[in-house]
């Protein structure tokens, strides 16, 4: 008999624990597992997603662990890993760490799995105390890459035995290169949600003091968030915004990646980035800042180059090296895909 896996996130649209949690869904093997997928939101692109592939999603609507909705929530999630004999809970985001594990811990049979997927300094600060507290309940506590390992045992006091590493993965049959090199202008670029910590006003900063290497040289930014209108007048204050095309948030991850020739992360805190992965499988040179998970995929000067973040002159500098060597591009991009 399969064992049978709800797997949890807050909601099932673009992000990147949301994607994970899909690819997990869809590509267990369906011989040993079969999954089932829980929410709090209603279901967007990624539960359109499971739905085509045949994978229940049942929502419970929570949206404040201080109403009586919460209360009601709980006890339908114990019911429900009961009644549909749930081996393993499994859960992908802070939220649903902080509400499913204690609830499957307690009120059922079920072995609970956690995740940690970025640092904790993202996670908002009502959450952290309670955040430790579940994960004490927690059978394993699954992180992406290994800095999040050494920041989970050194500043949050978790047991190493606790730990699992599981690497994010990617579908490389949808994250290739193009078949044939693209036409047109140099295209600097970066995807990612438009957010504080993400950095992408240093991107615009450095692309300010690079653009005179090519006069056409273009820089693409692909995501929405709450930055959007600050960065677009950043933009047009450094004079760069005819340069600079915004493209919100889209499934067609692989199309906008292909677009550019040089990938940049800017993110000033990082655990293993989707991101960054994609755009090194779809072929792109990538340029990374020097946090979290980024240097395991980066590595200085081999399958990339590394800038400390926040820092806009040191940006420049690697892309000035990479703008004005085409072949360095091309080797970074090359073994990046190894």
């Amino acid at each position: 008999m399969a064992i049978r896996v709800l797997l949890m996130a807050r909601e099932l649209n673009l992000g990147g624990s949301e994607r994970q949690m899909t690819q997990t869904a869809l590509f267990l093997d369906r011989s040993k597992f079969e999954a089932l997928v829980g929410c709090f939101l209603p279901a967007g692109m990624r539960g359109d997603e499971l739905t085509a592939a045949g994978i229940p999603v049942v929502r419970f609507p929570v949206h404040s662990y201080k109403s009586a909705a919460a209360v009601r929530g709980a006890r339908e999630l114990a019911r429900y890993i009961r009644s549909e004999k749930i081996d393993i809970v499994h859960t992908f985001d802070y939220p649903l760490n902080v509400f499913a594990v204690p609830v499957a811990h307690w009120f059922t049979k079920a072995i609970t799995v956690s995740s940690q997927r970025s640092h904790r300094e993202l996670v908002p600060a009502g959450y952290r105390r309670v955040l430790r507290w579940s994960e004490r309940r927690a059978d394993a506590i699954v992180v992406n890459c290994r800095f999040l390992e050494r920041h989970m045992v050194e500043d949050e006091g978790v047991d190493p035995a606790v730990l699992r590493v599981c690497f994010n993965g990617i579908d490389l049959d949808f994250f290739s290169p193009a078949v044939e090199r693209r036409a047109g202008p140099l295209t600097i670029g970066t995807m990612s949600g438009l957010h504080r910590w993400k950095g992408v006003d240093t991107l615009l900063a450095a692309f300010a003091l690079v653009r005179d290497i090519h006069t056409q040289m273009k820089l693409l930014v692909v995501g929405s968030g709450t930055m959007l209108e600050s960065l677009k007048q950043q933009a047009k204050e450094l004079g760069i915004a005819e340069r600079v095309t915004f493209e919100p948030a889209t499934a067609r991850v692989p199309e906008m990646l292909r677009r550019m020739d040089i990938f940049v992360l800017p993110s000033l805190s990082e655990a293993l980035s989707n991101a960054l992965m994609e755009a090194m499988a779809c072929g792109c040179c990538a340029a990374a800042s020097n946090v979290g998970g980024n240097p395991e995929l980066v590595r200085e000067g081999e399958t990339g180059l590394l800038f400390e973040a926040g820092d806009a002159h040191g940006l420049a500098a690697a892309l000035r090296r990479l703008i004005e060597n085409a072949g360095l591009r091309a080797q970074f991009a090359n073994d990046g895909l190894a």
